[in-house]
């Protein structure tokens, strides 16, 4: 249990009330797969989005950030296995149609359906084998799991969870995908969350915003970002509750339960990134603020020198130290302590005498952490990565072949 919320066993995206989902193969991906999903909600929801900062878009991208302008939507159809990108005007008119044709499974206005897609740049929607697909998915409560594996790519596990705020009456619950080109201010990430709260519009997109900052904001696998990255949160008010707006003690409990969802989430995208054999977090701490925190602990995460050296079980921490140094962040030397796990490995600026083979040891576990304390300020922030290994390249060398 996390102060505040709990989560809930085999809790997903359709835990909250008035949700439902389901999934089909439609024949957009080569292998024999879930590939199309739809979420859909018994009534309307306040909805809050954030999109890829990538200047090439795609089409769903663009359709989602117009209709995202109007504040409210039903429901969201979703593909993997083509991204429907750098397709000009007749990948808009083709997510126009994603939409329309979901819509009429959900029951509700074309306008009101957001569309997301992953996969491959560059294709053309198949149109036929989605219009056809769209009309073999059932809705039902349990289809938050089946959705969780539709969105996959080359992620080798679903990323799913749902939170109970204590004392609130309300769920929030999610799905999400992405295991390479991932790094922070979005990448090849698609997040859906939802909630059956009743929220303000404002205070839901800035507590998105905020949980997005915190969690897959703060993840890198390898360097890269895309251009369909979407994350999506639609609260359809269905607990009854009492409007939770910015400024209030219940304003607090819902950040801190979306926070620990997205953060949930974000670090089963780095546990599963593409090749890794293991999960590694990056703490920094005495910051000059939380910027700065933030900006350094992105920098090391991201590092290859320091997730080639994670990966071997090297615990050759200068690359760290490097790393540290090159993010832009304020560092002086003769304050910096370093730990790996609970082993000092640097103590104001100067290295420390420890076990090598305990250090090999811990870095040999599937989850490492490493600690950076700046003795500056107040600032701390956590960031996410995985091992870099040779499957990695094996993976991507031939993506499309």
């Amino acid at each position: 249990m996390e102060a505040g919320f709990e989560f809930i066993s085999s809790g997903t995206i359709t835990t909250p009330g008035g949700f439902t989902a389901g999934a089909t193969h439609a024949g957009i991906k080569k292998e024999e797969s879930l590939d199309l999903a739809i979420l859909a909600s018994e009534v309307p929801c306040v909805t809050a989005g954030v999109l890829t900062r990538n200047q090439i878009k795609g089409a769903p991208v663009v359709l989602c950030q117009q209709r995202l302008a109007g504040g409210k939507a039903a429901g969201v159809v979703v593909n993997s296995g083509c991204a429907n990108t750098c397709t000009g005007e007749q990948g808009l008119a083709d997510a126009r149609e994603m939409a329309a044709l979901a819509a009429e499974t959900i029951g509700a206005p074309p306008e009101q359906v957001l569309v997301a897609s992953t996969g491959v740049i560059g294709q053309m929607m198949p149109m036929e084998r989605l219009r056809t697909g769209i009309k073999q998915i059932s809705l039902s409560r349990d289809g938050g799991h089946e959705m969780a594996r539709a969105i996959m790519t080359t992620d080798t596990v679903p990323k799913e969870a749902a939170v109970k705020v204590n004392g609130g009456g309300y769920t929030i619950g999610g799905v999400a995908k992405g295991a390479g080109m991932i790094h922070p201010d979005m990448a090849t990430f698609l997040g859906f969350l939802a909630t059956d709260a009743r929220v303000d519009p404002g205070f839901l997109q800035s507590a998105l915003k905020e949980a997005a900052d915190v969690s897959f904001n703060m993840v890198s696998i390898d360097g890269d970002t895309s251009t369909n990255d979407t994350l999506l949160l639609l609260a359809n008010g269905r607990a009854g509750n009492d409007v939770i707006s910015s400024g209030t003690k219940q304003a607090e409990a819902f950040q801190q339960a979306l926070d620990g969802l997205c953060i949930h989430l974000a670090r089963a995208m780095a546990r599963d990134g593409e090749g890794a054999t293991k999960l590694f977090e990056v703490a920094v701490r005495g910051a000059s603020d939380r910027a700065a925190a933030r900006q350094m602990a992105r920098t090391v995460v991201s590092s290859p020198l320091v997730k080639a050296a994670t990966y071997g079980n090297d615990p050759n921490w200068g690359r760290i130290l490097a790393a540290a140094g090159r993010s832009g962040a304020e560092v002086v030397e003769s304050k910096v302590d370093l730990y790996l796990a609970d082993i000092c490995l640097l103590k104001a600026g100067r290295p420390q005498s420890f076990d090598h083979a305990e250090a090999v040891k811990h870095l040999n576990k599937t989850e490492v952490t490493f600690t950076l304390n700046l003795n500056l300020g107040d600032g701390s922030a956590v960031a996410w990565g995985c091992d870099l290994t040779e499957n990695y390249a094996e993976i991507n060398s031939h993506y499309t072949t």
